[in-house]
């Protein structure tokens, strides 16, 4: 039987980053973040902070496959930008993440590879200047059993290490508890006397 792997790497705080080169400042800030509406909101109060900037340009991955992603050139020549910030976070294996960097124009032009060194090597400060943590992924499963079942309920999440994220006990008892993927299948085996949704 294979093994899911259910951990990943993210960032465990906001972080950091600049490059400098011909007088164009690349600001780099890397925020965690575990849903779509997450980075647009980070991506909106970005805009408004550094309203003066010319290009506020993105990447972001979620979840343990790193699935969904967007990346975006704002403006920026195609690839020059969301692609290279998108590969570090790529390289770095890191997922709940997303990573604008807000340029600011010294008048003159990098052309393609300048900007695309720019982009990368600012998204490279910002990652290098972040706390790396392992997240576990897993899912909210809700237990239904009777009365009657549980202390064999409880026996179970204790063996398993599951602290449950809220009960209802009454005739009929409901719990939820979030369990990690890789234990999934063992929850719903020891629990085979239980509704699982």
């Amino acid at each position: 039987m294979n093994a899911i792997s259910d951990t990943y790497r993210s960032i465990a705080a906001p972080s950091k980053g600049i490059y400098k080169e011909l007088g164009s400042k690349f600001l780099a800030f890397a925020y965690p973040v575990e849903t779509e509406e997450a980075a647009r909101r980070v991506l909106e109060e970005v805009r408004k902070e550094y309203f003066d900037a010319r290009h506020h340009c993105y990447a972001w991955r979620l979840g343990r496959t790193g699935e969904p992603w967007r990346m975006n050139d704002d403006g920026e020549p195609s690839s020059t930008a969301g692609r290279p910030i998108h590969g570090q976070l790529l390289s770095n294996e890191l997922s709940d993440i997303l990573v604008v960097v807000v340029r600011y124009f010294g008048g003159t032009k990098l052309g393609v590879p300048g900007l695309i060194r720019a982009y990368r090597s600012a998204t490279q400060d910002a990652i290098a200047n972040a706390e790396i943590i392992e997240k576990v992924a897993g899912e909210t499963l809700t237990v239904t059993f009777d009365y009657l079942q549980m202390n064999d309920v409880m026996k179970v999440l204790k063996d398993m290490d599951i602290t449950p994220l809220n009960q209802q006990f009454d005739l009929r008892c409901t719990l939820t508890a979030r369990v990690r993927l890789s234990r999934i299948e063992e929850f719903r085996k020891q629990l085979a006397f239980c509704q699982i949704n």
